[in-house]
């Protein structure tokens, strides 16, 4: 049960401070107390343990609590020691956390969905719990009555949910990577738009209501930034992950973005940079630099007595082009490419080797990582996933902040 401590050495990539090891299955949910040295965890194994660091740097569960079904998605509010529970079954279970952390009263529990929960966020203004699941739902609770307030459903499972807590707008993502801007009402709910972009499903999002900034993971390796408060809805694009994104944290005062992968990688990208939109794809019979039909336009093969190419297209300027007129691959940061991609060979020529250099730094987890929450007053992470592992970094060597960090191997 116990964790193991890792020294500190200075260095420009994230610092592992802790190793929490103890759950018999995969954990779900990892979040660390504001101000303390201590972690909450939810489990697949049925438990919910909150570990607190002993004076001998060790860390034990000071609570230890076995529920009837897999944990699948926890909440907690620190001020008022509110502690949610999604589970496989589709409740959610509300807890209150004693001041020294030590005990775990069990409060209620919300009839939320009829199969697994995927994301809860609890609102302390209007006493809601949000939550969205596999029965393809979104819903929203009266804490006070723990009654259901309202349901919307969609077209493929809820997978995951963001909040804007002063316009009451909820942003949730879906396995048909589609997102869904909706305003809530007490008991009724308006859809307001839907963001289209990524070709796999979404599996993470984070909301920055000051910026008015969404940004969404996928299982498309990729994650784009939605400018919801302006600039026509602009969208960037990253690129740099080789597994689906998990997790997602946008730190507003450093401008800078922390992702982390299925494979183990965690990036930091540089957000605070005038970066350039990637294009929409061009669409044509012919290639747009050597004029040759592609395979489908017979009537130009035809006539011109040619063999039709395949199609591909030029990750910088969008035209449809021909495998000889994009020989070359290149990275190209600004528009979030930081691996190469297929360009164009006139692309290519003007891309200079500055513009090669990357926005975004790569580490490794060493682990498989399915969850990820940041403490950003304090820059530090914490990492979990089906290897059953838990792991706490100093993110203040590579993201910026000179904060003075917690869970430091005094």
């Amino acid at each position: 049960m116990a964790a193991e401590i890792h020294s500190r050495p200075q260095s420009s990539r994230p610092v592992l401070l802790s190793k929490v090891e103890g759950h018999q299955d995969v954990v779900s949910a990892a979040l660390l107390i504001p101000k303390e040295d201590g972690v909450i965890t939810a489990s697949e194994d049925r438990t919910i343990r909150v570990w607190l660091k002993r004076d001998s740097g060790q860390y034990w569960p000071s609570i230890y609590h076995t529920m009837s079904s897999p944990c699948s998605a926890m909440a907690y509010h620190h001020d008022s020691r509110r502690i949610f529970v999604g589970q496989d079954n589709g409740a959610i279970m509300e807890f209150h956390v004693s001041e020294d952390f030590n005990k775990m009263n069990f409060v209620k529990t919300y009839p939320a969905h009829q199969n697994r929960v995927s994301a809860i966020i609890f609102c302390l203004t209007s006493e809601w719990v949000i939550s969205t699941g596999h029965d393809k739902c979104v819903s929203w609770m009266c804490t006070r009555s723990g009654s259901m307030l309202g349901r919307h459903y969609f077209t493929s499972w809820a997978s995951c949910l963001q909040y804007d807590y002063e316009t009451q707008h909820a942003f949730v993502g879906d396995y048909s990577g589609q997102i869904t801007l909706l305003k809530l009402e007490q008991n009724t709910c308006s859809v307001i738009t839907t963001l289209k972009g990524h070709e796999g499903s979404i599996t993470s999002l984070w909301w920055d209501p000051v910026q008015r900034l969404l940004f969404s993971g996928a299982s498309d390796h990729s994650i784009i930034m939605w400018d919801i408060g302006g600039r026509k809805g602009r969208t960037l694009l990253l690129q740099g992950h080789h597994d689906k994104v998990q997790a997602i944290c946008y730190i507003q005062l450093t401008r800078q973005l922390v992702s982390c992968s299925a494979d183990g990688g965690i990036a930091v990208w540089n957000m605070d940079i005038s970066r350039e939109e990637a294009p929409q794809w061009l669409e044509s019979d012919s290639c747009q630099k050597c004029e040759q039909p592609f395979f489908w336009n017979i009537k130009q093969m035809w006539d011109t007595k040619t063999l039709g190419l395949r199609q591909h297209h030029c990750r910088k300027c969008g035209q449809a082009v021909c495998g000889k007129c994009s020989t070359k691959r290149s990275s190209y940061p600004i528009m979030g490419f930081e691996f190469q991609v297929r360009v164009c060979d006139s692309c290519f020529e003007s891309i200079k080797d500055e513009d090669r250099t990357s926005l975004a730094t790569f580490h490794e987890g060493k682990h498989n990582i399915s969850h990820m929450s940041m403490d950003i007053a304090r820059g530090l992470m914490v990492t979990c996933g089906s290897d059953r592992v838990v792991k706490i970094w100093d993110m203040t060597p590579v993201v910026g902040c000179s904060l003075a960090t917690g869970f430091s191997s005094r």
